[in-house]
């Protein structure tokens, strides 16, 4: 009899410390494993080494685009990148512009070299007027870029080598067109200068025409523009070819 008393009251010490133990384990919250952590990769910076040059240059552009004053620290804050970052790759102000420049040239340059790639190779009237097209037509599509390259309200024109060189070898590339034209006896007697200056001129006075919103005061439509640079172009050619 004693022997079963004992033997109860130890079930009941071992049954109560089992409920214990089972409440305490639901009161507590699970352990939580720890997450590994993320491991840092080149796609998860903004920017990997190499393309900041190519970032700043997009971000001034777009500042010269929405007639924003363009600065250094600008296009930084622009491309998100800390206000020192871009001066490893533009010291100032003048030599981010020029890369914006030279940029903006070597599109004006593909465009130029695909519309003569679809001239005449034979007629260099052809060429020419292919030329003067391509030209208008890039300035009206990209103003930003044209606003850039033609005048110096961004920076100096003669500090960019680059475009020194490149806007000589179109200047020497027209002149070749209007002396082939010339020797072909396509055009009337005239200095060959003055017919090269003239067409630009023209061009480039569209163009800024253009730019500048002067057309409708000529009751000129947006979208009959570039027809009209066509008929202008065409009137040129007709002055200075020969009967």
């Amino acid at each position: 009899m004693i022997t079963l008393r004992g033997d109860a009251i130890v079930n009941g010490v071992i049954a109560a410390y089992i409920h214990v133990e089972v409440m305490l384990r639901g009161a507590m919250s699970p352990r939580q494993t720890p997450k590994p952590r993320a491991r840092q990769t080149s796609e998860a910076r903004p920017y990997h080494h190499g393309d900041l040059r190519r970032v700043l240059i997009d971000a001034a552009l777009q500042l010269a685009a929405e007639g924003a004053e363009v600065s250094v620290r600008e296009a930084a804050r622009r491309a998100a990148v800390s206000p020192g970052a871009p001066f490893r790759h533009f010291p100032n102000r003048d030599a981010l512009m020029a890369a914006v420049a030279e940029e903006a040239q070597r599109r004006f340059r593909v465009e130029i070299e695909a519309a003569l790639a679809d001239a005449p190779a034979a007629d260099a009237l052809a060429r020419f007027r292919a030329f003067g097209l391509a030209y208008v037509r890039w300035a009206m599509r990209n103003p930003a870029h044209f606003e850039i390259v033609s005048t110096g309200r961004y920076f100096v024109h003669g500090s960019s080598a680059e475009l020194t060189r490149d806007n000589a070898e179109l200047i020497a590339l027209t002149e070749r067109m209007l002396a082939e034209a010339a020797a072909q006896g396509l055009l009337r007697p005239a200095d060959l200068k003055r017919i090269l200056i003239a067409g630009r001129a023209l061009i480039y006075g569209f163009a800024r025409m253009n730019l500048d919103g002067h057309f409708p005061r000529w009751d000129v439509e947006e979208d009959e523009i570039e027809q009209m640079a066509e008929e202008v172009i065409d009137l040129f050619i007709a002055g200075i070819t020969k009967s």
